[in-house]
């Protein structure tokens, strides 16, 4: 089907519905927010990101640190420290691909929640232009209906083919390219929507230079789209977070139970590191 800039609007906006709006999920459910980052679920009422401060820039596409909009936890996703089930639903956006465990934050997500939404780069479109801080090329395995999985392979090298990109940099078209895949949002993207269990499996080794490498790498930038963003979900959201601007949720309610505190106090806007009375 031939390119239509019509087409693509409608399927940028149906796209723009179905990754950051609609989130299955009563008013009463609890949601987590894994790898929350600079752009937080509208309706996560839990954060949680390893790496909140300015120095890991690297690994977000707007704002240098993360957004404290709620709780906060600071913590690994490959070892949360919350309860088994406390979640209704757990968010991971854009977070699998920087991750050296991958198959450890999907088990965790499993534990911690019932259900959920996993969304990954495509890799063929990642073949093309990906970033130098993404880890793995991920793929979805359809071959069983009954059964799709999210295959991740490790990459050895940033990018895909040494003189492609090489001819890429050299030519000064990287950020043309970017553009061109981001009118197609709808196939540079895989959105895994879970129930019971994350289906995933990981292919290669990855070399920890590369990952430590990676960890450094510079980000792509985008501020101006993730304000945008912010403001037409903020708008698009406001009557169920009106419904929901009372609720609150205790520290015992979401942690494992031998993090358990003799106050329980009400979560607040601020970060958490398990283990700190204050």
């Amino acid at each position: 089907m031939p390119y239509s800039p019509l087409v693509s609007v409608n399927s940028q906006w149906r796209l723009f519905l179905n990754r950051r709006i609609h989130v299955p999920v009563r008013d009463e459910d609890l949601v987590l927010d894994v790898g929350s980052g600079d752009k937080p679920s509208w309706r996560a009422d839990v954060l949680l990101d390893r790496y909140a401060g300015a120095e890991h820039s690297a690994q977000r596409s707007g704002r240098s640190s993360a957004r404290v909009t709620r709780p906060l936890f600071d913590a690994d996703a490959a070892h949360m420290p919350f309860a088994d089930g406390a979640f209704d639903y757990a968010i991971c956006s854009n977070l699998l691909e920087h991750v050296t465990d991958p198959l450890g934050v999907a088990n965790e997500l499993t534990r911690v929640a019932r259900a959920g939404f996993i969304e990954v780069p495509e890799a063929a479109s990642a073949k093309i232009v990906d970033f130098p801080s993404h880890l793995w090329w991920c793929r979805f395995d359809e071959t069983d209906p009954d059964a799709p999985t999210l295959v991740m392979t490790a990459k050895t090298t940033p990018y895909f083919d040494a003189e492609i990109d090489a001819y890429i940099e050299r030519a000064g078209v990287r950020q043309a390219l970017d553009d061109v895949l981001y009118r197609r949002m709808e196939h540079r993207a895989i959105l895994y929507h879970w129930s019971g269990a994350v289906r995933l499996r990981t292919e290669g080794q990855l070399d920890p230079d590369f990952a430590a490498a990676a960890m450094m790498a510079p980000g792509h930038k985008r501020t101006w789209e993730a304000i945008a963003v912010r403001w037409v979900t903020s708008v698009l959201t406001a009557r169920t977070r009106m419904r929901r601007r009372w609720v609150r949720v205790r520290y015992n309610q979401v942690v494992k139970p031998e993090f358990r505190r003799a106050d329980d106090p009400i979560l607040e806007r601020r970060i958490y590191r398990v283990g700190d009375p204050s």
